[in-house]
């Protein structure tokens, strides 16, 4: 028997919320999507994707592109909730569950053979279909990637698996850049090379690839064959905690963007607070008007979890990035280098 991974990925998950919620919206173009002027698509449904509207097109383009497009607001409680009752499903048969965001995870489905596989796959996607009103695509294989491939290209509401010894076959027709690991500048190389599908790159011999990728050629030979030795890794402990404000317009006074850090350091020393836990680094991530990101940090002698000692360091760090009244778009905080337990005292903290 084989040892088989299930990934599993909701179908649009915030537009299929707001449809099941809203049964006017069936059929429609739906995007999610919040107000401001530079407001952007979150998820569009699936009769809102012909029009090219997509997760992350300004809104403003979205209209321009379907006219009849039908925007709700997000409403994220509601589908912290709606993930909370999915991965109940997901968990529910004991198997270790890996999530990857609110509406997508692997599923470790162990030691079997590939009809009980597809099985279990079945089983979870009717549970989730019963639990929730929605559908979920899943796709089944021997490792991680091709798992995931496979739940993507039987979008949506489908189910796709790849019986062991078949995986080559049904990675070598696909673009090069469906690997794990080759970004769109390393497949555009490629390309120009001539290299434009997988099957063609796991024909390159060994001196090819270390041209390519350097030590890294021979892993990248390992997936594009089909072998992801990786297993479901379960839920890792909470390694850093962050929050972030997109600006409606641009933000040059440091006053605000000082009040901003007030703000965001006392939503994190209240997410520390519940997490039992002080940080040892505070940093913040700034998105200039540009759209460049610049970022700082500075780690604490003491861990910490007053939010007047992330405020301080917080500061300290926008005050090292010399923005000299530079337009900014984004502005976040993040603590890491979690300990858990009442830290002992605030701590000083030394800039780096």
């Amino acid at each position: 028997m084989t040892e088989f991974v299930a990934h599993f990925d909701v179908d649009a998950f915030y537009a299929s919320v707001a449809v099941r919620d809203d049964p006017s919206l069936r059929g429609k173009p739906v995007a999610i999507a919040g107000r401001s002027r530079r407001a952007v698509v979150l998820t569009a449904s699936y009769e809102a994707r012909p029009f090219g509207v997509r997760s992350a097109m300004p809104l403003y383009k979205a209209r321009m592109a379907c006219p009849e497009l039908v925007v709700v607001a997000p409403d994220m409680a509601k589908y912290k909730a709606v993930s909370r009752e999915i991965f109940a499903v997901f968990a529910a048969r004991g198997q270790a569950v890996e999530g990857l965001s609110m509406d997508e995870a692997f599923v470790d489905a162990g030691h079997r053979d590939f009809g009980a596989a597809c099985a279990l796959a079945a089983d979870v996607r009717r549970d989730v279909l019963d639990a929730t009103g929605l559908t979920v695509s899943a796709g089944i294989a021997s490792g991680k990637m091709i798992a995931k491939i496979a739940s993507d290209a039987c979008k949506p509401n489908g189910l796709l698996a790849i019986p062991p010894g078949d995986e080559a076959r049904f990675l070598a027709p696909l673009p090069v850049g469906r690997l794990w690991g080759i970004g769109p500048k390393t497949q555009r190389r490629l390309t120009s090379f001539g290299i434009q599908t997988i099957g063609d790159l796991v024909a390159l011999d060994e001196s090819q690839l270390r041209e390519f990728f350097g030590a890294w050629g021979a892993q990248i030979r390992e997936l594009a064959c089909g072998r992801d030795a990786r297993r479901v890794e379960p839920e890792r402990e909470t390694e850093s905690i962050s929050t972030e404000e997109t600006f409606e317009y641009d933000v040059r006074d440091e006053r605000e963007l000082v009040a901003v850090l007030r703000a965001q350091s006392l939503e994190l020393a209240e997410k520390l607070e519940r997490e039992n836990a002080g940080a040892r680094t505070v940093g913040i991530k700034i998105k200039r008007g540009d759209f460049s990101i610049l970022g700082r940090q500075t780690h604490l002698i003491e861990p910490t979890r007053a939010a007047r000692a992330i405020f301080r360091a917080a500061v300290a760090c926008l005050r090292r990035a010399q923005l000299d009244g530079a337009p900014v778009r984004l502005l976040g905080t993040r603590v890491a280098s979690l300990v858990e337990g009442e830290p002992l005292q605030i701590g000083l903290f030394s800039q780096r």
